[in-house]
């Protein structure tokens, strides 16, 4: 459902979430860190800077860092400057518009799944994918240790 893009921002972001709040990460320590292309994920948080996700700062000390707490930014602000699934009129079948007043073979059962991944996107916070107990998550931290989502 997302784009390999969109998975690298909402690494990016869950990465981010684990670091001290006021220490800025540079890009490359992301990229490292998650194992991605590091040019490819500077684009990445950089778009994700332009859109008030991630905050940039430049210089030695520079790098990225949440512009809000994990508790207030949902997954939709992460995936959707990436992905269109936020389109009430996106078509599984790849018509350009697809809506119930010119549906498509399949509108009406994609419908039934897509509100609810849609709604999922929109209703849960970066911070609750930091919850306690999840083993992947822990080695998102520069230093490879846990950290509270309080910030």
């Amino acid at each position: 459902m997302l784009s390999k893009t969109s998975e690298y921002a909402l690494r990016a972001v869950l990465f981010l979430a684990r670091q001290p709040r006021d220490l800025p990460v540079r890009a490359s320590d992301v990229a490292t860190g998650l194992g991605v292309p590091a040019n490819y994920l500077s684009k990445v948080l950089h778009t994700l800077s332009r859109e008030g996700v991630v905050t940039s700062e430049r210089g030695p000390g520079g790098g990225f860092r949440l512009t809000r707490p994990p508790h207030r930014t949902t997954l939709a602000q992460v995936v959707e400057p990436f992905d269109a699934f936020n389109s009430r009129d996106l078509c599984l079948l790849g018509r350009r518009r697809c809506h119930d007043d010119k549906p498509c073979g399949a509108h009406e059962r994609w419908r039934e799944v897509f509100d609810p991944v849609i709604d999922f996107f929109r209703e849960t916070m970066v911070a609750e994918l930091l919850e306690p107990g999840g083993e992947a998550l822990e080695s998102l931290t520069l230093e490879g240790g846990a950290r509270g989502t309080e910030r």
